[in-house]
């Protein structure tokens, strides 16, 4: 594996296979100073450079990654939000509970889905309200995740 440094620079490499790959190797490499730079390439004009980041970042799975896991909810692609919620699940920061309720209201179903099940995760009681508009969600998929959730928050 290459060191930070130069995965670091590969992230504003000219193609979207190198900062694609550095993302991923950031990633594995535990190291949490790639925080940082991940967090500041979160601006890369392709889709799946900030996939790798988020997950990336999600695989460092610390709270310092948080703050750019919010701003990646607000991504043009539902894929990256949804891995976004993804990495908010795996890391459980409370500071995600309030942007992720705004997830309910998305209009893509795997967004509002993810939401739904994470914010049953962190365990906030106050995600019950906006998880209960979502069990009149015109799909299945998405009413049976906000059920779970509001179970698993409302049970003692």
């Amino acid at each position: 594996m290459k060191d930070i440094t130069s995965l670091v620079t590969d992230l504003h490499a000219p193609t979207i296979k190198k900062r694609q790959a550095a993302a991923v190797e950031l990633g594995k490499s535990g190291n949490l100073q790639a925080i940082g730079p991940l967090a500041a390439a979160l601006t890369d004009p392709h889709p799946d450079v900030r996939g790798a980041i988020v997950q990336a970042l999600g695989r460092l799975g610390d709270s310092d990654a948080v703050p750019a896991l919010i701003k990646a909810l607000g991504d043009t692609e539902p894929n990256i939000r949804c891995a976004a919620i993804a990495a908010l699940g795996k890391i459980k920061d409370r500071a995600a509970v309030d942007p992720l309720m705004n997830c309910v209201k998305d209009k893509d179903i795997t967004v509002r889905t993810g939401a739904a099940e994470v914010l049953g995760k962190l365990g906030d009681r106050r995600a019950v309200i906006p998880l209960t508009s979502l069990l009149e969600d015109p799909f299945e998929e998405v009413r049976n995740s906000a059920r779970a959730a509001i179970v698993r928050l409302t049970k003692k």
